[in-house]
């Protein structure tokens, strides 16, 4: 097999990567150790724009997203539409599809595990023109979440301080009216807390939180908080821990490949994969299958085609011989 060639772009202001101090010439030797071939930008002075530009002008069959959920979907969105494949060094916070695909979460191991790993096609989601890879969440929540961004660093004080604000701003919280519309031609109204559209769906299971193990359904999961206090809170983080939270009463959850959502107000606070910004309403949805080629671990290559061999084999079959007995 011929070896692959990366480019790796590093996001040297993640707070993972200045808090674990990884730098430029650690990596290089972690690849040279491992027999990898492997051109790295660190360039804090270049713009994102201008570092993914040198990425996919570079003769690499591969470009390393070496940051955060933001650095991943960033470059994500720009290889959908080149000959590259994505690969992931998980130096984020939260390292959601790091975590989906099976990663190694450990730097050394991570770069040890990339000469076998095998190209992956996932799905990606969009709203607006918007690439995202997990979820876009509107209502309360990404008001929260950007007050918890201006305190990130901060000591113990700023902590608690955001704890009062958490919930006081949570108590006065007004819902949301918005109008749902799916591709099916389905319509509702709903007054709503927060509600977040997801790329596929996020599984339960004994302290999986916000885990996903199909990738490539095809499929956007809507999710709708009614009602979010204290008690809703508390609630549903003790069913993710113990994996039971999909028939909590304040949660609606249906599946579409588009969406469409409207409201009276003409932009929407949104947080986009972990990102908040002011999106123009109507907020359209869209869903591309297998879109994206990542690297991951061989099980779970060999998981994906298992699962398409038995799709291509009940689709074979009479139709009578797929009816269940």
């Amino acid at each position: 097999m011929t070896q692959r060639r990366f480019h790796l772009v590093l996001n040297v202001n993640s707070g993972t990567v200045q808090a674990l101090g990884v730098t430029e010439p650690d990596l290089e030797a972690m690849f040279k150790e491992y027999g990898l071939e492997v051109e790295i930008d660190a360039d804090p002075d270049l713009s994102l724009d201008q570092r993914i530009e040198k990425a996919l002008a570079s003769d690499a069959d591969t470009v390393i997203a070496a940051g955060g959920d933001g650095t991943v979907t960033a470059l994500a969105t720009a290889v959908i539409d080149s000959d590259k494949s994505l690969a992931i060094l998980p130096l984020g916070t939260a390292n959601l599809l790091a975590r989906d695909l099976g990663l190694p979460l450990d730097l050394k191991e991570c770069v040890a595990a990339l000469a076998a790993m095998e190209p992956l096609s996932i799905d990606v989601s969009e709203v607006n023109g918007t690439i995202f890879l997990h979820k876009a969440v509107i209502g309360v929540l990404p008001e929260l979440a950007a007050g918890r961004e201006r305190i990130r660093g901060e000591g113990w004080g700023a902590k608690i301080g955001y704890m009062r604000y958490f919930f006081r701003r949570l108590s006065r919280a007004r819902r949301l009216a918005l109008e749902i519309s799916t591709g099916d031609g389905q319509t509702r109204i709903e007054r709503v807390q927060s509600i977040a559209v997801a790329c596929n769906a996020y599984d339960e299971g004994l302290g999986r939180f916000f885990h996903r193990d199909k990738l490539d359904t095809g499929l956007l999961t809507i999710y709708v908080l009614r009602h979010l206090n204290a008690g809703d809170i508390f609630r549903l983080a003790a069913g993710m821990i113990a994996g039971r939270w999909r028939d909590d009463e304040a949660i609606d959850i249906s599946t579409a490949r588009s969406v469409s959502i409207r409201s009276k107000k003409p932009r929407l606070q949104a947080m986009i994969d972990g990102e908040v910004q002011s999106v123009e309403v109507p907020l359209n949805f869209k869903i591309y299958p297998r879109a994206l080629t990542v690297l991951a671990p061989i099980k779970a290559v060999k998981e994906e085609l298992a699962e398409d061999q038995a799709e291509n084999r009940s689709e074979d079959l009479p139709q009578a011989a797929r009816l269940p007995a």
